[in-house]
């Protein structure tokens, strides 16, 4: 056997639905960039599921379901308010309500393909009512209920606020939505995979699948970036806080990718609706040290920054919690997970590589009284 730390460079399935080939993300064959400048989410939700871009009708159809779906049930409203709220991470909070919500669907256990089917516009649509929710909830406000007549994108954040959101926010929030919703085998997607490969249920597989989104080299990353860039604090102070990170090998959080060589393509996005939205808000100081922060850093160690380097200041400048920017993505990436779950019902095998065993030689047992 042949021993690849990390599974890198392992192919380990077939699937149709998004690919990273000579640095260029698509999903289901349309380029990212086409995807950002154009698309909405709820778009790329349906692209992701059926591998094509709806018609009218079906992109209206999707967003009836998701509207009529959206209401999250009283007992998981009311579980928020049972948590030690000073001492829970959201995601944490997301976790454990996704687990939740198995309890209060009947279909949770069926595994036909429409009981399937249902039950992941089920969970796509209520993630951003649990997300705000819990946001609200944790500062003593009561939770705004969900609107039919706002996007996807629009709705999440009236349901934060209370208030109808900017255009420039919206569109904001929608780039980012399209921009995370899927990245082929990644360490969570493919942890939703083997979970269902056990025909396991939904449920489970996208529970799992925040778990591992939850750590921070994988999705805790953008929120790692907004915590540096407080720290720095200013302009003036990036030059002696990086290099002084560097000298100490200490990482850098929002660089480097193990799936790209020349840069994440989609980094351009955010990096251009941060310089946005940090001029709208007054702010642009967010702005001007990433850029100085990814000057210092792709010229000393020749590392782009990847999609969660900018997205942080793109959260910030839209007046979202720090510690919500790893639940937004999950908010978006769940459309991917859903779409690789599906995937894996309708080819399933169980997933169960090998490890080259590296312990103690052939021993023989001894009896407790003999032993030194």
């Amino acid at each position: 056997m042949t021993v690849t730390r990390g599974l890198e460079g392992v192919v380990a399935t077939t699937s149709s639905i998004s690919s990273i080939i000579d640095d260029t993300l698509t999903y289901a064959g349309y380029n990212i960039d086409d995807l950002a400048k154009n698309a909405s989410f709820e778009e790329v939700i349906y692209l992701l599921w059926h591998r094509k871009l709806p018609t009218q009708p079906e992109l209206q159809e999707l967003n009836k379901q998701l509207a009529e779906n959206a209401e999250l049930p009283k007992e998981v409203l009311d579980h928020f308010k049972m948590y030690p709220i000073d001492q829970v991470h959201p995601m944490a909070a997301l976790r454990s309500a996704v687990s939740l919500l198995g309890l209060y669907d009947e279909d949770a256990d069926l595994m036909d393909e429409t009981a399937n089917y249902h039950k992941a516009i089920r969970l796509q649509a209520k993630m951003p009512t649990i997300v705000t929710a819990f946001a609200r909830v944790r500062k003593g406000l009561e939770p705004v209920a969900p609107r039919t007549d706002l996007s996807f994108a629009a709705n999440f954040l009236y349901m934060l606020t209370g208030k109808e959101p900017e255009p420039i926010a919206i569109e904001a929030f929608n780039k980012a939505l399209v921009l995370h919703a899927d990245h082929e085998l990644n360490a969570s997607t493919f942890t939703a995979r083997v979970c269902v490969a056990t025909l396991s249920d939904v449920y489970s597989g996208i529970t799992a699948a925040i778990g591992a989104l939850k750590g921070p080299l994988h999705g805790g990353a953008n929120e790692a970036v907004m915590k540096m860039l407080t720290e720095i604090g200013s302009v003036e102070k990036v030059d002696t806080y990086i290099n002084e990170k560097l000298q100490n090998k200490e990482k850098i959080m929002g660089f480097g990718h193990r799936v790209y060589r020349l840069g994440d393509p989609r980094a351009k996005h955010l990096k251009e609706m941060s310089e946005k939205l940090t001029k709208l808000t007054g702010e642009p100081q967010w702005y001007e040290m990433s850029t100085k922060i990814e000057s210092i850093v792709t010229g000393q160690k020749n590392l782009p920054p990847n999609v969660d380097f900018y997205s942080a200041s793109v959260y910030h400048s839209l007046g979202i919690d720090h510690d919500l920017f790893t639940p937004i993505f999950a908010v978006s990436r769940v459309s991917g997970w859903l779409a690789h779950i599906l995937e894996q019902y309708d080819n399933n095998r169980l997933i169960r590589p090998r490890a080259e065993y590296t312990g103690p030689g052939m021993q023989s047992y001894i009896p407790i009284e003999q032993r030194g």
